[in-house]
């Protein structure tokens, strides 16, 4: 088995080398296991209970002090599933895999997602909010509790910022069988009940035959230009996994003018590219 992991792609982290050393245990933890389903989900899992990372227990806070999280899996026979603005759910990686092998939908969000999740055995009402993220949002003088979207809209207006996520890609050599799956906490003030590419198909998230891609940056741009999907048809034209992350990558700074980062895996191997100031990775191959 051999993962891929990210951290997101961002700024430059105060403290590199802890969050690299959860980056490498996500890895390794993926890469000990035997499906490639199993591996992403593993993967992401330790990713989301670290507070390092924006996804799970590190995840930002959106206009009304809430925490909501997104997720999304595939794998390379087309199964996918996603969840979105899903409040006290750490393990969203786990509910979308919930939504691929047991449900018809794709995707399932909010409040009904949460269901989903305690039905099935993902815990919920766990507190997301850091103390960090906690007195980062009261110092911001948010909105009141009974405001409108206008005036959530209004503060947030420069304060909306932040896109870091996370995510792994796994390739089982034994059955030739590739997986994606890619988790978020979403970016910071963004207005109560924010999407953005995480669970969709071909932006956050996006796998088949010939590899699988994890993207991170700027969400709505990344949907804009549907850049995993992006990274795989490169692979599907014959560049191997590097070749196809640079070009993603450097297609996409073109298009939008904005940051964003990408990891890809096929047969041959792991690549990663971004634009942004720092987008911190680890592979990892588990034993023959």
């Amino acid at each position: 088995m051999r993962v891929i992991c990210h951290g997101g792609a961002g700024g430059v982290p105060d403290e590199p080398e802890p969050r690299q050393a959860v980056l490498d245990e996500a890895a390794g933890t993926g890469a000990a296991e035997s499906d490639a389903v199993d591996a992403v989900v593993a993967a992401v899992e330790v990713l989301e209970e670290s507070p390092r990372f924006n996804a799970g227990c590190g995840g930002a806070v959106q206009s009304d002090g809430v925490v909501r999280t997104d997720a999304g899996i595939m794998t390379d026979g087309r199964e996918a599933g996603a969840v979105a603005s899903m409040p006290g759910v750490a393990n969203a990686a786990a509910v979308a895999r919930v939504v691929m092998e047991e449900t018809p939908h794709v995707l399932v969000s909010g409040v009904h997602a949460v269901d989903l999740a305690d039905d099935f055995g993902v815990a919920v009402e766990r507190d997301l909010l850091t103390d960090d993220a906690r007195a980062d949002y009261e110092d911001a003088d948010p909105p009141a509790p009974d405001a409108g979207p206008r005036e959530h809209l209004a503060w947030l207006d420069e304060r909306f910022a932040g896109h870091d996520t996370v995510g792994a890609v796994a390739h089982d050599p034994d059955d030739d069988s590739f997986a994606a799956c890619t988790s978020t906490g979403g970016r910071t003030f963004a207005l109560a009940g924010r999407v953005g590419d995480v669970p969709q198909i071909g932006s956050g998230f996006f796998c088949a035959p010939a590899g699988g891609a994890s993207a991170t940056g700027a969400g709505e741009d990344i949907a804009r230009a549907t850049l995993t999907r992006r990274a795989v048809r490169h692979l599907e034209e014959g560049l191997d996994a590097q070749a196809a992350a640079d070009r993603a990558v450097a297609e996409f700074g073109e298009l939008t003018g904005s940051s964003a980062g990408v990891i890809v895996l096929d047969e041959g191997g792991a690549g990663s590219a971004y634009n942004s100031e720092g987008m911190q990775t680890s592979v990892a191959t588990g034993p023959e």
